[in-house]
């Protein structure tokens, strides 16, 4: 693998994963498990969460929750 590959698609949820885990300091599969520790919560009040205690951009929480909500794993 090169330098500047990622192993994360380039199109869909994804291919934000590279910038959520450079602005954010945490890996994917950290969010992951952040997200899957509020098993009850919706995809929309995941997104909330993620926005008001980690002061994340809509796209990236949007992406981390669809991805993880839909069965992938980091």
């Amino acid at each position: 693998m090169t330098e500047n590959a990622s192993p994360w698609p380039t199109k869909g949820p994804a291919s934000y994963f590279p910038s959520i885990e450079k602005r954010y300091g945490r890996s994917i599969a950290e969010w992951q498990a952040i997200i899957l520790d509020n098993p009850s919560a919706k995809h929309m009040e995941l997104v909330q969460f993620l926005k008001s205690e980690y002061t994340m951009g809509h796209g990236h929480a949007n992406a981390l929750v669809a991805w993880t909500l839909a069965g992938n794993r980091a």
